[in-house]
């Protein structure tokens, strides 16, 4: 099923508010509990990094979760699928409202991540199944606004939660939000994709279903570029607990804040995209992004080795850095899923599993050896944009776009 120029405004404004929802899902899920890093490190007698493990497994648990969802949505249908992973999804939720060690938790946090991704896959093949191809990269603009709004409200209330009723009933509003979330697809959102028995579910066909995407230049080219410049969101997003709260020494409501404000970053950037998408192609906005990217890193990592940064300098910093990536992921996202339709399913799940596991890698390394110092974060922020670059460059002497 695919949407004509005919849609009402309502019914588009409809459609990209709940698949955006579906998208926030995981974003939300990963930042309203930071401001509580330090009381459930306490609560669970452990360190503030042990507690950073918990976003590493809901990472890896992310990135796990699209190889399984792809094929199930490919052969079953979007809906189904969809509505088995939101209700692990709660049902983790649930679990950790009532954890009290620290393993359980990190278990816990990993099934919630692998309930959440089936709104994320879904969502992105919805958005191929129902818009005409040359309007993705601009639908996906459209869906990072909604997106970003989650890191600009998620931590800002988790803050508030935490200090007035204790980390645990975060866990509780996370719970309502996928039920919530699970009623509005149900009723908002049609059946875009008829189940497809012609898919089997075999190990050795899932491979090979995989692989024709893999093999696919402009697939690999673009994926890779997004994944790896998209790395740098996760870097942060893993070190900022670190970084402000214990670098800086902001409390937990003013990381919230600091949070909020940097969510503001990728929704300017994607809304920058939308009205630059007018006048240049999606192969022009991400050498242009990534191009920027590079340099914004550089600098940064200069002046990380020579000190001179504070509070503020790296504030603005991290805003500029993460602006670019507003602009270059709706762009790489569009241009990855445009050669496909009849398995946009796995296509967009092995998108997300190479993004979400070199985000895990990041968020990871940064877990590792950030401790008193920004560098390390630098460090790998610069690395990745470049990396990037190079990839883009390299794989698209190779391919003829196809839109």
């Amino acid at each position: 099923m695919n949407t004509n120029n005919n849609i009402s405004k309502s019914r588009y404004f409809k459609l990209i508010l709940i698949l955006g929802s579906l998208t926030a899902l995981g974003p939300f899920s990963i930042d309203m509990y930071l401001p509580g890093f330090s009381g459930i490190a306490t609560d669970l007698n452990t360190t503030v990094a042990e507690v950073a493990m918990t976003l590493s497994s809901y990472f890896i648990g992310i990135s796990a979760g699209q190889l399984l969802y792809g094929p199930l949505l490919d052969r079953f249908g979007r809906k189904k699928p969809l509505f088995i992973g939101l209700l692990v999804y709660i049902l983790a939720s649930l679990g950790c409202i009532f954890v009290n060690d620290i393993d359980t938790f990190i278990g816990l946090r990993f099934i919630q991540a692998v309930g959440s991704c089936a709104a994320t896959v879904a969502s992105i093949s919805m958005v191929r199944d129902l818009f005409p191809v040359r309007d993705i990269p601009k639908v996906m603009s459209y869906l990072m606004l909604v997106v970003g709004l989650s890191p600009m409200l998620a931590p800002t209330v988790g803050g508030y939660i935490t200090e007035a009723f204790g980390w645990h009933a975060v866990f509780f509003i996370l719970m309502c939000i996928g039920i919530l979330i699970l009623l509005a697809a149900h009723f908002g959102l049609p059946h875009t994709h008829k189940p497809d028995t012609s898919i089997s579910l075999k190990p050795k066909p899932i491979i090979l279903n995989f692989w024709s995407v893999i093999k696919e230049p402009q697939f690999f080219t673009y994926a890779l570029t997004g994944a790896i410049s998209f790395s740098g969101l996760f870097t942060y997003v893993a070190a900022s607990p670190i970084l402000f709260m214990h670098i800086f020494e902001v409390d937990a409501k003013t990381y919230g804040w600091i949070f909020a404000f940097m969510s503001l970053s990728l929704i300017s950037g994607s809304q920058l995209n939308s009205l630059l998408l007018r006048k240049f192609s999606s192969e022009q906005m991400i050498f242009g992004a990534l191009i920027t990217q590079s340099v914004i890193s550089v600098i940064f990592l200069i002046l990380s080795l020579n000190d001179v940064l504070g509070l503020y300098e790296t504030i603005g910093m991290l805003f500029l850095f993460l602006s670019c990536l507003g602009v270059a992921n709706p762009n790489t996202a569009g241009l990855t899923l445009a050669p496909f339709s009849k398995n946009a399913g796995s296509a967009s799940s092995l998108m997300g599993a190479i993004q979400l596991g070199l985000g895990a890698t990041a968020s990871f390394a940064v877990g590792i050896f950030l401790e008193d110092s920004m560098i390390p974060m630098t460090v790998i922020m610069m690395v990745s944009t470049v990396l990037a670059f190079i990839v883009l460059n390299i794989g698209r002497r190779r391919i003829k776009i196809k839109y």
